[in-house]
């Protein structure tokens, strides 16, 4: 007996919801599919936003044989079967292959040939962007597309959709809740709905909490989700909001992220964003970071919570961070100078500064270059008096 997502789900390109970003009369893609001349594609994002029923939408306007694949599963001979009943055919097959960022690479190198020839169509789909795991020969054959969270508004259609072809009652609580706790996966609106109907023709509230009583939300399941919410809470720290950074924090921690993966962000953004502003953020992070390493979950809970506040309230600069880059930068397009005799190993003219008074002018450098910019934030100022201290009397 099909469920009620299934009987809900699209088959023409105008009834499909949400993905207007990629997905709209005047989107490149849309005008791609209406043409029929389907290039090969990789979608990624959220469970229930469409990827799926876009693959299956292509194949029935193009009018193609469609074939589905799990890459947890998937054997090469399996593949192999496919693309020969094919050879010398007029048709190309639609292959859509779920979960494709788990294709290995020999899997990879089979599919090579047939994109490379275009004797069949490839659609790949996964909850985690599959760029890092496709090689470049992919990529460069395909196009990638993120599927995002269906928006308020377009679960409120799916929704409109679904109780036209159920006869039942729901209250505009029971409503709320289907939408909210949903978060923008319309599979997970119709599952709930679906079942919640099976057991009353009159859905309250309750029905709905006893069927499913959290937030499908996000946690940390996939990888967008597990960086996306690591990105809020970095972007909430460096805008010194300390309660947006703590949510966000307390979000990956109920999400069941590890110390590991917090700890290595907090430490990297004590130096990027705060760097010798106050040089203890460095410190405080880095001692977190041992410290959870020790103790593990719930108690850590207090230790990150106290290196977060503590760096969402510091003085910031990425001074440093912007240094080091031009560096790199400019030796990547080739400014390698000579080291200056003085300073080589072993030279007979290398001035010790602390013979000096702990300064001394020499060269150290072939060009007069300024990579350094202090923008003079907390202890950068008392860095750079200290500098201007120590070459004073040699002004």
């Amino acid at each position: 007996m099909s469920n009620l997502a299934t009987l809900l789900r699209p088959t023409r390109l105008e009834n499909f919801v949400g993905q207007s970003h990629i997905i709209a009369p005047n989107k490149a893609l849309y005008q791609l599919i209406q043409k029929k001349e389907i290039p090969h594609l990789f979608f990624y994002g959220k469970p229930g936003t469409g990827k799926t029923t876009l693959a299956k939408i292509i194949a029935k306007t193009i009018g193609t044989d469609y074939y589905y694949f799990n890459a947890t599963t998937i054997k090469v001979e399996e593949l192999r079967t496919v693309f020969k009943r094919y050879t010398n055919s007029l048709i190309k097959p639609l292959i859509f292959i779920d979960e494709v960022h788990r294709l290995s690479k020999n899997q990879q190198e089979v599919l090579l040939p047939i994109m490379e020839n275009y004797e069949a169509i490839i659609i790949g789909a996964s909850t985690e962007n599959p760029f890092f795991t496709l090689t470049n020969a992919i990529r460069s054959r395909s196009f990638t597309y993120e599927f995002k969270a269906l928006t308020h508004e377009e679960l409120s259609e799916v929704l409109a959709q679904a109780l036209k072809m159920i006869s039942v009652k729901i209250s505009s609580e029971a409503k709320e809740y289907l939408l909210n706790s949903s978060s923008g996966d319309a599979r997970a609106l119709l599952n709930l709905l679906d079942f919640a109907s099976k057991v009353s023709n009159d859905i309250t509230l309750d029905i709905l909490l006893e069927l499913r009583s959290k937030s499908v939300g996000d946690g940390v399941s996939s990888s967008d989700s597990h960086y996306n919410l690591a990105s809020a809470m970095i972007k909430s720290l460096r805008g010194s909001d300390v309660d947006a950074a703590l949510y966000y924090l307390g979000r990956l921690i109920d999400g069941g992220e590890s110390v590991e993966f917090i700890t290595r962000r907090l430490v990297i953004f004590a130096s990027e964003d705060i760097g010798n502003a106050n040089p203890n953020a460095l410190n405080l992070a880095v001692s977190t970071m041992l410290a959870t390493s020790k103790i593990g979950y719930p108690e850590s809970r207090i230790l990150l919570g106290q290196c977060v506040i503590y760096l969402a309230s510091c003085p910031k600069s990425n001074a440093s961070y912007l240094a080091i880059n031009q560096v790199l930068d400019e030796i990547k397009k080739g400014k390698i100078l000579e080291i200056p005799n003085p300073i080589k190993d072993s030279a007979s003219n290398y001035k010790y500064p602390h013979d000096f008074g702990g300064y001394v002018e020499q060269e150290y450098l072939k060009e007069n270059i300024s990579y350094y910019k202090s923008k003079g934030i907390g202890f950068e100022k008392t860095l750079n008096e200290w500098l201007d201290k120590i070459k004073t009397p040699l002004k």
